[in-house]
């Protein structure tokens, strides 16, 4: 009996060990044409819900592609997930 209850323990453990990895892991942005900015489409690629008015708020200086600055304090305030 302790036995199962141990290998039980272990189980749990370890799907909440994954879930909280998960739960933390990173999006990452591609590059893809590797001009080392981040365009509507790169970003839509990694975060599906992504449209022009939000790319718009993550685009602080208007540039029209977003750099890893303006990527980490849209992550950072909320705008978009990790």
């Amino acid at each position: 009996m302790e036995m199962k209850m141990n290998k039980t323990v272990l189980a749990l453990a370890l799907t909440f060990g994954v879930t909280a990895f998960a739960a933390n892991a990173q999006t990452t942005v591609s590059d893809t044409d590797g001009n080392g900015v981040y365009s509507i489409e790169e970003m839509t690629a990694a975060y599906p819900d992504m449209n022009a008015a939000l790319f718009g708020q993550i685009d602080v200086d208007g540039s029209g592609a977003i750099d890893a600055d303006e990527l980490q304090a849209a992550r950072e305030g909320g705008l978009i997930g990790a």
